[in-house]
């Protein structure tokens, strides 16, 4: 007996999906209209990052000054103590900071302290191009988080710490104490009966700079250009502080409070700008709008 014929799936027919699949939507950014726009930061996540890590500065600096042997102890890690001469009989210790000699390490960090300027005149260039190129358009919102990356490097690594906090705060710096081959006293982090004079080691103003430059990296970068210079630069970042309690001119709560002041001031700065722009509806959930996982 010949079996019925069965019907045959059309080749265009949808088949079910798999059970293990599922979708998630991908909601677009506020700025994904923009041309050339960077990694979005809301203002709303801004504000919260701005709240957190002023908490945070605020705990570390109270850590830092109850507990003051941190500081010493990661300094002393660096210091290699040596025989006072004749010469140095008023010195209760001596010693150097041996990375503080090295001509390659002496070179990087002469091209880490010129990143956060480069990069400012970079913005200044970029958002005057941006007013004169009438051809384009201009993108305000773009224009708004370019004038925050400025505003915060002018307003922090400038003012709020070379200009103010460096100056009066009279923390000397390591290699500037007595136990360290240097002559005066050790005073705590927040502590500004130090007797250092003028461009103190409270905080140090290139771990400012070099935080400032992490926040240029994650939401600054063109982005044809991230790829590329996104990692040497988030790595710069976090080297550059490192170096100055490698070198003896800072102690580690100068160089952490000042490379997370930055961000402090870059996220509070941004939510300024940032705030007063109108949210964008998601759009629908669709086919192309979905992600696969």
């Amino acid at each position: 007996m010949k079996k019925a014929n069965q019907p045959v799936a059309s080749p265009h027919e949808s088949l079910p999906a798999r059970p293990w699949r599922f979708h998630l939507p991908t909601i677009p950014s506020p700025s994904a209209g923009s041309k050339g726009r960077e990694t979005e930061l809301s203002s709303a996540r801004a504000l919260q990052i701005f709240w957190i890590t002023l908490v945070a500065w605020l705990l570390l600096l109270l850590l830092f000054y109850f507990v003051p042997q941190i500081d010493t102890t990661i300094a002393r890690s660096f210091f290699q103590e040596a025989q006072c001469s004749s010469d140095s009989k008023t010195l209760s210790v001596c010693g150097v900071f041996p990375y503080a000699q090295n001509a390659f390490l002496n070179d990087l960090r002469g091209i880490f302290f010129y990143l956060p300027p480069v990069f400012g005149v970079y913005l200044l260039i970029r958002l005057a191009v941006m007013r004169l190129d009438r051809r384009a358009g201009y993108d305000a919102a773009l224009g708004r988080r370019i004038m925050a990356g400025i505003v915060s490097l002018l307003l922090g690594p400038a003012l709020l710490v070379n200009g103010l906090l460096k100056e009066f705060s009279h923390r000397p710096r390591p290699r500037n104490t007595d136990l360290f081959g240097g002559t005066l006293s050790f005073v705590p982090a927040g502590d500004f009966s130090g007797a250092c004079g003028s461009n103190c080691s409270f905080i140090s103003g290139e771990a400012a700079g070099a935080g400032w430059v992490f926040c240029f990296a994650l939401f600054l970068l063109p982005p044809r250009a991230r790829a590329v210079l996104m990692p040497p630069l988030v790595a710069a970042a976090l080297i550059a502080p490192a170096m100055r309690v490698a070198f003896g001119g800072h102690y580690f709560s100068d160089a952490a409070l000042g490379w997370l002041s930055s961000v402090v001031i870059f996220s509070g700065i941004w939510y300024l700008f940032t705030r007063h722009e109108a949210a964008r509806p998601a759009s629908p959930i669709t086919h192309e709008t979905q992600g696969n996982i």
